[in-house]
């Protein structure tokens, strides 16, 4: 079983990861460690891969800084649900294979015990199951691939261009 975890309104990279701790401050090893460290220190060290963040809107706004949401492949977070995402953190996110539904379920308690099923885009939670907006196909099929490098690597060729 996965755990939700709220945040608000309007988080930005610089309180996913604050600039101090940037990979070529630190190391890319230690990012693990940072993530929400200032605006939740509990997280980093106690969140489990499949773990789901329930966001308010404009997640991810401020710098364009990659690894804000690498920070948060890095710990294994399952998914992040908000009603909006800033475009840049949307775009770096899906490009490491994060998968991203825009729905507004801020109601979901913090600490709540859920089940994503990716492949049919239903949250199961204990007040029942909650259908999400289903992405396109091919952004299903890059998160499956682990982000845009690795379908890259598997598929030869971008989602959306021909086969050759």
């Amino acid at each position: 079983m996965s755990r939700i975890w709220r945040f608000g309104d309007d988080v930005n990279t610089d309180q996913i990861v604050p600039g101090r701790y940037a990979p070529y401050m630190t190391s890319e090893a230690e990012l693990r460690k940072y993530p929400f460290i200032e605006a939740r220190p509990d997280f980093a060290p106690t969140v489990q891969a499949g773990d789901i963040i329930v966001a308010g809107r404009n997640f991810g706004c401020g710098s364009s800084r990659e690894y804000a949401p690498q920070a948060l492949k890095l710990v294994g977070v399952g998914a992040i649900i908000a009603p909006s995402f800033a475009r840049i953190f949307y775009r770096n996110a899906l490009n490491l294979g994060i998968p991203l539904f825009e729905a507004d379920l801020q109601w979901l308690e913090d600490g709540a015990e859920a089940q994503l099923d990716l492949d049919g885009g239903i949250l199961h939670t204990a007040r029942g199951p909650i259908a999400l907006p289903q992405p396109p196909a091919w952004m299903q099929q890059v998160w499956q691939a682990g982000g845009i490098v690795p379908y890259f690597r598997q598929h030869g060729r971008f989602p959306g261009e021909a086969a050759q």
